[in-house]
């Protein structure tokens, strides 16, 4: 087992952002964490990637709200629950958040490098080799600046940079979020080929469950924080309940 969740629960002050959610996720595994908005879907890849962690010192130094983290992360066996966000990352977990923010100012080709900075050359130019394999259009804008690129080039390239670290485990926080269908089908041609040609394991959380369904192994729908259901990607699509709340029928 690469990851396991088991009892998580997050609190901001009295409000409940996670609720007792356990989710299992075995190494070259495609899963999705389905979820509307404020379901809680970017809390968990937080919690996940580490990134809670630097809110909770955060908050505590500004006397802001006050963020508490029950249950267990697990990854390859480890507890890392309380695990910085750098140290994860060192380990191979990877977020590629929502809206990722990307260097306006730096070049597609200069984006992709700064993001090996913890990689020697050799391991940066196979990183970035693979970035333009699976997202072609990148290859091509190598030498534009990312600020001028429109938001589905952004996201590949945020999704690039983060293959560039070399994730053992790639957490993907609502990868098509205002994207057209064109361009979100086009992501998730790509995210398949992430899993196919380049062996990664992947967690993609997303309200647009249409597209993602068709391609994952197993997902989990998520509600006010809360576990609702869970099955394969089929199962999950034969659904009436998740066409309802999620397909619109």
């Amino acid at each position: 087992m690469l990851l396991e969740v088991k009892n998580l629960m997050v609190f901001f002050e009295n409000a409940l952002a996670i609720n007792d959610l356990s989710i299992e996720l075995n190494e070259g595994e495609l899963v999705g964490v389905i979820g509307s908005n404020s379901a809680g879907k970017t809390t968990l890849m937080n919690a996940l990637s580490g990134l809670i962690i630097h809110m909770r010192i955060k908050e505590k130094r500004r006397g802001g709200e006050r963020i508490t983290i029950y249950g267990k992360i697990l990854f390859n066996g480890e507890d890392i629950t309380e695990t910085s966000p750098s140290e994860r990352v060192k380990k191979g977990i990877v977020l590629s958040r929502e809206r990722h923010p990307v260097f306006p100012e730096s070049s597609v080709l200069e984006n992709l490098k700064i993001a090996g900075y913890l990689k020697n050359r050799s391991e940066i130019e196979k990183g970035v080799l693979q970035a333009f394999e699976i997202f072609p259009p990148l290859f091509h804008l190598k030498h534009r600046k990312a600020g001028f690129l429109s938001g589905g080039e952004q996201q590949m390239l945020a999704i690039g940079m983060a293959l560039v670290v070399g994730p053992k485990l790639l957490l993907l926080d609502e990868p098509l979020l205002g994207l057209s269908p064109i361009m979100q089908r086009t992501l998730v041609d790509a995210i398949v080929k992430l899993r196919t040609e380049v062996g990664a394991t992947i967690l993609l959380s997303e309200q647009f469950a249409r597209p993602v369904l068709p391609v994952i192994d197993r997902g989990y729908v998520v509600e006010n924080g809360m576990l609702a259901m869970f099955g394969t990607g089929k199962e999950l699509m034969d659904n009436p309940e998740v066409k309802s709340a999620y397909f619109g029928i």
